[in-house]
């Protein structure tokens, strides 16, 4: 079965698979380029994203544009994704059973998306596509590549506003997703 766009964004929206669609203001599918070589997935909506029903919108996503820019991107350039797409209760990490109901929506945004290059914002998102035996200590900054997608698991960016430390090998990471985005250009 093919799907679209418009019938994946009907589907998320309808959902009721899990219990933090209860809680949630809106729900946050995603949003950017439809065709980006780069898809961004983080955790989940935070307050803001479940106000305005947009990822990556607080300072978390100010951080992240910025982190785009110095690597000549913006958000029109790639698209941001989340693991679950409602807002989990005061912002705590989603559940196995929650991240299980909306697997299946990320691998079709996925599909629709066929990003060349995957980059896993944080320890869920890294344990959502590549297994829960991930650590995002240990493995940030190595590249994963499956089915012809290569992914690099970074800290967060809400982790790197906590902890200044972690900037410094974000950035490699960073430059490591540039060089890579070239090199599969050419």
């Amino acid at each position: 079965m093919e799907v679209s766009w418009p019938s994946l964004l009907e589907a998320i929206a309808q959902c009721h698979a899990c219990r933090l669609r209860a809680g949630c203001t809106r729900v946050v599918p995603g949003e950017g380029n439809p065709r980006a070589r780069l898809l961004l997935i983080g955790e989940g909506p935070g307050r803001e994203e479940d106000r305005l029903g947009r990822p990556f919108v607080g300072e978390a996503g100010q951080l992240l544009d910025r982190m785009l820019a110095s690597i000549g991107l913006t958000r029109a350039d790639v698209y941001i994704a989340n693991a679950v797409k409602c807002r989990p209760p005061r912002n705590r990490t989603p559940e196995p059973d929650e991240i299980a109901a909306c697997l299946p929506f990320l691998r079709a945004q996925t599909a629709l998306i066929r990003p060349q290059i995957i980059v896993l914002l944080g320890a869920t998102a890294l344990r959502a596509v590549l297994g829960p035996q991930m650590r995002i200590t240990r493995d940030r900054g190595r590249w994963v590549e499956r089915k012809g997608v290569w992914m690099m698991p970074m800290f967060h960016p809400a982790a790197l506003l906590r902890d200044e430390s972690k900037k410094r090998p974000t950035w490699d990471d960073l430059r490591q997703v540039r060089d890579k985005l070239e090199a599969l250009h050419g």
